[in-house]
């Protein structure tokens, strides 16, 4: 066992501090690896303030990892040290049901996640990126390329492949009308991903300084949803929304903006349920209500491969870990463009 310094919360009420623990030795298939950047989800934070109901604590939280890799297993072959790689939002899974023969572990019923899941070779519980090393299985980690910021793309292991998997399962594409509900981190991501796959792509957003911001994206239109007229215009005229709030709102806004066959998808995971949508508004146009999750990792390494060749990462503002628990603030106030990372350089090491 190596010991690790991280950042943890004990309660679901109380701020994340300094926490030691330790990292399990290397089995053959393990990829030991220096975190250098991690992402803050707002995953992060409906998990630390346990507002899904699941949490198990001490929690050390982030799944949006990037770093160096220092050792590996016996059996390792596709990573050594010195490769910059990355980890998601999975360690490992069963490997044997459809969904993970389907390259789909993500839906896989004995998924195992970064953190606040159970470590099948400790039998306690995970700990995330909020840390100065990980210990991961080589089928969980991923290659990422030297064309790009680490540090930037630290979140396209969540925000990124957030978006772009339900783009894709949808077959989004030239001459596809888009809607992308919400600038924060998710939608930023999603503006720059429709647009990379050639659709005409609309932000919606309550903020009208965030036009500018948004063209800046990728964006070619945008629409200030709480103006009624403004969502009149675009009245069944959508092939596919996004919409990236995790808050309760009123879905049947955007399901009257899609055309015949359209499908709304939600991405973001409120805390208390949506409104109710209206059947009528779904039944006369054949429109659908959809939900998706991450991809698997075939499909995330395909969309951090993408990002490398059209040189897309996220736009992020880079944080000590010593002021995580004010960027948990910030973010809860939407202050920030558009995703706190984590430089683990702050981070006090364990001496050895």
């Amino acid at each position: 066992m190596q010991k690790t310094n991280g950042y943890a919360a004990h309660t679901h009420d109380s701020p994340l501090v300094p926490f030691s623990f330790e990292r399990r030795d290397l089995i053959p298939t393990d990829v030991r690896i220096e975190i250098l950047f991690c992402g803050i989800c707002h995953s992060d934070i409906h998990q630390v303030r346990n507002e899904w109901g699941n949490s198990v604590f001490p929690m050390v939280p982030g799944h949006e990892i990037v770093g160096r890799v220092t050792e590996v297993g016996s059996e390792v072959t596709a990573f050594k040290p010195g490769d910059t790689v990355g980890v998601g939002c999975m360690v490992d899974s069963c490997r044997v049901c459809p969904d993970c023969q389907d390259n789909l572990e993500q839906f896989c019923d004995n998924a195992v996640f970064t953190y606040n899941s159970l470590d099948k070779y400790t039998g306690g519980s995970n700990y995330g990126g909020y840390s100065g090393q990980i210990v991961v299985n080589r089928d969980f980690v991923l290659h990422v390329s030297d064309k790009l910021d680490p540090a930037a793309v630290a979140p396209l292991l969540c925000a990124g492949i957030t978006t772009y998997s339900p783009l894709k399962q949808w077959k989004v594409g030239k001459g596809d009308k888009v809607g992308i509900v919400g600038l924060g981190g998710l939608g930023h991501m999603g503006i720059k991903f429709a647009h990379a796959f050639g659709a005409h792509v609309v932000l919606f957003t309550t903020t009208p300084g965030k036009t500018e911001d948004a063209k800046r994206l990728g964006a070619d239109e945008v629409v200030i949803s709480k103006d009624p007229d403004e969502m009149q215009r675009h009245l069944a005229s959508f092939d596919f929304i996004l919409n990236t709030v995790a808050a309760p709102h009123n879905l049947d806004n955007y399901t009257a903006l899609l055309k015949r066959d359209g499908t709304l998808c939600l991405v973001g995971l409120p805390d208390q349920p949506h409104p109710s949508p209206s059947i009528g508004n779904l039944i006369f146009k054949r429109r659908s209500i959809a939900g998706s999750l991450i991809g698997g990792l075939k499909e995330t390494q395909e969309m951090l491969d993408f990002c490398a060749e059209h040189a897309i990462t996220s736009d992020i503002e880079i944080i000590p870990i010593q002021q995580v628990n004010e960027a948990y603030e910030r973010m809860l106030k939407s202050d920030v463009k558009y995703r706190f990372v984590i430089d683990l350089a702050s981070l006090e090491r364990p001496v050895e």
